[in-house]
């Protein structure tokens, strides 16, 4: 893939100072701008051309490029990938994600199932398409955002593969950005979503969910939720136990049992001839059922109005 030589587009010599270069670049727009009957396409070439030469940086870095014992980028990274076997990584493509946090309740984390949440992403700008608009691929980079440069010389020297400083790593420029997401390509929007949360589900544990987080790069990534364990109505979790707080009245000592809105459904549980608020209250296998069955455990607290 050979470079364009935007010296031509611009019709200025490589030695042309970069006011020079700016006078050309404004002369040209002008007379090239569609809105004035000039081409699309030749006034894409123009704006690309000064955007590399019109930028020290970016020249001194092409003017390396055209000037290469090793040609173009592309032959470079020929290069770089015969002399390492051009083995390139295998397996599962790498997907971004964006993560929250939602407080989940001990009952919700019982029962399980289903649960809506809403949170803030960045979905597709839609007169765009999630493009950002009309694109020009990178002549040094050939539109993979990298290039392979060797520092050294002579016998030794090194090749490193560096992001590309024409395309600032994007790959490309752009040419004609959308109106509504200039050139971003994606819009802040509030999503709603069901998930089904497993029973038992802990402070601290994620959850992904493909293919619901962030637009970026063309792509919607993956939402990981982080779950926060809130207590609820109650009931907390402590392991596998579930723990419920007993507010206990006259009546209910005189009564001698209490209740317990259990979410498998309300037990009574008798209290024992010695009421002892300094230990809890078990029974067996009413808590969450995961590698090992737990208990449910009641802690006893009085309530005591004097009149």
């Amino acid at each position: 893939m050979n470079i364009d030589n935007y010296y031509e587009t611009l019709g200025v010599e490589e030695t042309a100072t970069q006011e020079d270069i700016k006078k050309k670049y404004r002369n040209l727009a002008k007379e090239n701008h569609p809105d004035a009957g000039g081409n699309e396409e030749t006034f894409k070439k123009i704006s690309t051309a000064y955007d590399v030469l019109g930028d020290e940086q970016k020249r001194q870095q092409y003017d390396q490029q055209r000037k290469s014992p090793f040609g173009s980028s592309h032959n470079f990274n020929d290069v770089f990938n015969s002399m390492f076997g051009g083995r390139q990584k295998t397996g599962s493509r790498h997907v971004h994600t964006s993560n929250i946090t939602v407080n989940i309740g001990t009952i919700n984390s019982y029962k399980g199932g289903k649960h809506t949440l809403s949170y803030r992403r960045q979905a597709a700008c839609d007169p765009c398409n999630g493009t950002g608009g009309d694109k020009k691929v990178c002549n040094f980079c050939g539109g993979t955002g990298s290039t392979v440069r060797q520092f050294g010389n002579g016998s030794f020297f090194q090749l490193m593969q560096v992001s590309c400083e024409t395309c600032q790593g994007k790959g490309y420029f752009m040419v004609n950005p959308c109106f509504l997401c200039n050139g971003n390509g994606d819009k802040t929007e509030m999503k709603t979503l069901d998930i089904s949360l497993p029973h038992g589900v802990d402070n601290g544990q994620f959850l992904r969910v493909n293919e619901m987080g962030d637009f970026k790069n063309g792509t919607y990534g993956d939402l990981v939720v982080r779950v926060e364990l809130k207590p609820q109505d109650g009931f907390s979790k402590v392991g596998n136990h579930l723990v419920f707080d007993a507010f206990m009245n006259l009546e209910d000592l005189s009564l001698g049992n209490i209740n317990v809105p259990h979410p498998d459904g309300d037990l009574t549980i008798k209290l024992p001839k010695n009421i002892d608020t300094s230990i809890p209250l078990r029974v067996k296998s009413k808590g969450f059922k995961l590698e090992s069955v737990g208990d449910l455990i009641v802690n006893q607290h009085v309530r005591y109005q004097r009149y």
